[in-house]
């Protein structure tokens, strides 16, 4: 599968794979960035893509970037329909000002086979052994 990236500023960097068997490429920042702890943005990335149908872009975390400076990615579902940006939205999380500066990676995409399911209203449910325990039900 192919994924046609177009960049939207001469600046912006293509997705890259840093390893063959990565599962996701990752994205750069097109500008830099400061957040102050509890501060949250979006990161531009400069380019926009597309996607295949039948396929999503989901955007994650980078593992360095969530464990040493507490930036978690807030979402991010980047449909086959869309042609607009990719914009990665992030929050520190962690207890001091985190930087990054342009070009650096911000966060990466895997691209997944999606199937949509259909929504059928109906009026009872089938019975499970869990049944409606959730939030710790079972246990530690």
């Amino acid at each position: 599968m192919d994924i046609k990236v177009k960049k939207l500023e001469k600046e912006a960097k293509l997705p890259v794979y840093a390893n063959l068997s990565d599962a996701g490429a990752d994205l750069f920042a097109l500008e830099g960035l400061e957040l102050s702890p509890g501060e949250r943005t979006q990161v531009r990335t400069g380019i926009a893509m597309e996607i295949p149908d039948g396929y999503v872009g989901l955007i994650w975390d980078k593992s360095g970037l969530s464990h040493k400076q507490g930036l978690k990615v807030l979402g991010g579902v980047i449909d086959a329909s869309y042609r607009g940006e990719i914009m990665v939205g992030i929050i520190n999380l962690g207890n001091e000002k985190a930087a990054m500066e342009s070009g650096h990676k911000v966060a990466q995409i895997l691209f997944q086979r999606v199937e949509q399911a259909g929504i059928v209203e109906v009026n009872e449910l089938n019975e499970t052994s869990r049944g409606e325990g959730g939030f710790g039900s079972t246990g530690r």
